[in-house]
């Protein structure tokens, strides 16, 4: 009797209409096996095409000048940065506050003028320290180009005026952070990753409450008990896992193919993976309960979600170098956020200035989505 009783219990009967809905569509996917194919190869195809014909040009680049001489060259160089185009520089005093804002990303790059800088010139030795953050490898050789091509001309400059402090040249001491190698795949790889988990989690998403219209499925469920956030998990659930699959992939690849360092904590690796798939999972089921035609589905999904992953995320393109309007428009896009989480595990370590609110902005989209995505699965049931 005790047992009849467990059975008939609403929680019960709520987990077992679920576990019936979770087996459904994980059969689904295991008959169509071009959903894991969608999630393999066409992010390949689309980097191949992005990264070969798209310009990566690097414009107003932010970059943190300590000038730790107050002499009137070392003042006159300062200033060659910060009349240049190509940097957006800050003048600061403190070499400790300048590397608070490298690890925070508020600066891609750091002068440091040291206090002997002038006697050094007279000598004929002077040396300036130029520290690049290296977690995009090509946008850190641009900007070591750039700053090679400042001193240069205030050099140049000062010969032509015929300035007898300078006489010798000025060398210059590159380091770069975080990426010694300078290999591009270690910036490239966290990228894949956050297309993988896009076209998993939004892409594929997209279709299947839109699938179920199409094939006259939706109706049958509605004479029956199963209610709206059952439906939702039960839709949500096998891609969930079919993400953090495709995750663990990932990860072993970057680990054991391309080498990539891993610097921060898997925990904190995890928990930002699993949030931006629940995010890209609510994006993809708010479309699909929207729509009735898989095909408009998957249009709307490349649109709003794959799309702006490749293009406004930071993954190929510096968001800094973009115009106003559109670095505007980056910060409604969840794989901006994802980014630069990854990257920053990947290659910086657990720097918890750049975890946390990051974090939190997609634990925000993600609880938005799923509430969004609830009412329209709601008005559809009712």
């Amino acid at each position: 009797m005790a047992g009849a009783a467990s059975k008939g219990h609403p929680f019960f009967a709520k987990g077992r209409r679920l576990w019936a809905l979770v087996r459904k569509e994980s059969r689904q996917v295991v008959r169509d096996p071009s959903s894991i194919a969608i999630g393999i190869v066409l992010p390949v195809v689309l980097i191949l095409l992005f990264g070969y014909g798209l310009s990566l040009d690097v414009k107003n680049v932010p970059v943190a000048v300590v000038l730790e001489d107050p002499a009137p060259e070392a003042t006159e160089l300062a200033a060659s940065f910060q009349l240049s185009p190509y940097f957006d520089a800050a003048l600061l005093t403190s070499m400790v506050r300048a590397q608070q804002q490298m690890l925070a990303r508020k600066v891609d790059a750091i002068l440091r003028i040291r206090p002997d800088f002038t006697r050094h010139l007279a000598l004929g030795d002077a040396e300036v320290q130029l520290l690049v953050h290296g977690t995009d490898a090509n946008h850190a050789r641009i900007i070591q180009v750039y700053a090679q091509g400042a001193i240069g001309q205030w050099a140049a400059r000062r010969a032509a005026e015929g300035k007898e402090a300078l006489r010798g040249p000025v060398t210059v001491q590159n380091r770069v952070w975080f990426n010694e190698a300078n290999e591009s795949r270690y910036f490239l790889v966290p990228g894949v990753i956050v297309l993988i988990m896009t076209l998993i989690g939004a892409f594929l998403t997209s279709l299947v409450v839109a699938r179920e219209w199409e094939r006259g499925t939706m109706e049958a469920m509605f004479v029956t008990p199963v209610r709206p956030d059952e439906i939702l998990l039960g839709k949500t659930i096998p891609y969930f896992v079919l993400g953090m699959i495709g995750l663990a992939l990932c990860l072993l690849a970057a680990k054991f193919l391309f080498h990539v360092p891993f610097r921060g904590s898997a925990l904190v690796l995890i928990g930002s993976s699993m949030l931006y798939l629940l995010v890209a999972l609510a994006m993809g089921l708010l479309i699909s309960s929207a729509l009735k035609s898989q095909f408009v589905a998957s249009q709307v999904a490349l649109l709003v979600t794959f799309l702006p992953a490749v293009m406004l995320s930071g993954f190929l393109f510096d968001l800094r170098s973009m115009p106003a309007a559109v670095r505007v428009i980056t910060y409604i896009v969840p794989a901006r956020y994802y980014v630069t989480l990854l990257q920053t595990v990947f290659l910086a370590g657990d720097i918890w200035a750049v975890i946390v609110p990051n974090a939190a902005v997609l634990t925000g989209m993600a609880s938005l989505f799923f509430v969004l995505t609830r009412r329209a699965t709601q008005k559809k049931l009712a």
